[in-house]
């Protein structure tokens, strides 16, 4: 029987939402994208949920999406890899919509969707030693899930072009300093010093956080929602290419 690819727990106030494939870093299976989006819609009208932790099982965040899925999607109709990008699109939808603080907690590191996941949270605490990577040009991909939106939105244009070309990992230190990250953590506190920032989030007045985060999404959403638009319009393109065939396969070999 597979596991459940998410676990849930309260601890007070606070929902912990945890991506549970830990012998493969996390990835994002097909069946990954609607739990999530369930549980987060099902914590909305939840009056005892105040705010929501993202982690990642075993001291990994998330690797991204699957690269058997993707390799398996290349002889598909190119209407048919947008359909399949929109699952992880309308996640990250959902997740700067919830009308309730999302955190997102990292250990280990943020590749690739997964990137594109804790980019979406509100807030991100993570670990030192950490990293972000938008590795998708290794396997001759393009960002999906926002990410060009994210960090167009919060780095400077060079350093962006840095992260989406090259892929380079990086450490959570250096975005940090620059404002991407909100706390810094000893290894394997991320979680910890998450639940002590949800709360004094729960503390607060939490109609007032609703308002907050609906002005603060609004002030770029039709920005982003016509950005999703062009990267699963790009995403889908690159799957059936020629790049991305060579790469998945070379990833797979590594």
């Amino acid at each position: 029987m597979n596991a459940e690819p998410v676990l849930v727990e309260r601890r007070g106030p606070t929902l912990v939402l945890t991506l549970n494939t830990p012998g493969r870093r996390n990835v994002l299976g097909l069946s990954t994208y609607p739990r999530l989006e369930a549980l987060l819609e099902e914590a909305q009208v939840d009056p005892g949920v105040a705010n929501i932790i993202l982690q990642g099982a075993d001291g990994y965040f998330c690797a991204g999406g699957d690269l058997r899925v993707l390799a398996d999607l290349a002889a598909m109709p190119l209407a048919h890899n947008e359909a399949q990008i929109e699952n992880l699109h309308r996640l990250v939808r959902s997740l700067r919509a919830c009308p309730k603080p999302v955190i997102a907690a990292i250990e280990g590191g943020a590749a690739g969707a997964g990137a594109s996941l804790a980019f979406a949270a509100d807030m991100i605490v993570a670990a030192e030693g950490s990293h972000f990577a938008l590795s998708y040009v290794k396997a001759g991909l393009v960002p999906d899930g926002g990410a060009t939106a994210f960090l167009h939105r919060a780095l400077p244009p060079q350093f962006a072009a840095e992260m989406a070309l090259l892929a380079t990992p990086v450490p959570v230190e250096r975005l940090a300093a620059m404002g991407v990250v909100n706390r810094v953590t000893p290894a394997g506190k991320a979680l910890e010093v998450a639940l002590d920032l949800a709360a004094a989030l729960a503390r607060g007045a939490r109609e007032a956080q609703t308002e907050i985060l609906e002005l603060l999404d609004a002030a770029d959403r039709e920005h982003f929602h016509g950005q999703l638009d062009r990267e699963r319009a790009g995403m889908a393109r690159a799957i059936g290419s020629a790049e991305a065939a060579e790469g998945i396969a070379a990833f797979h070999q590594k």
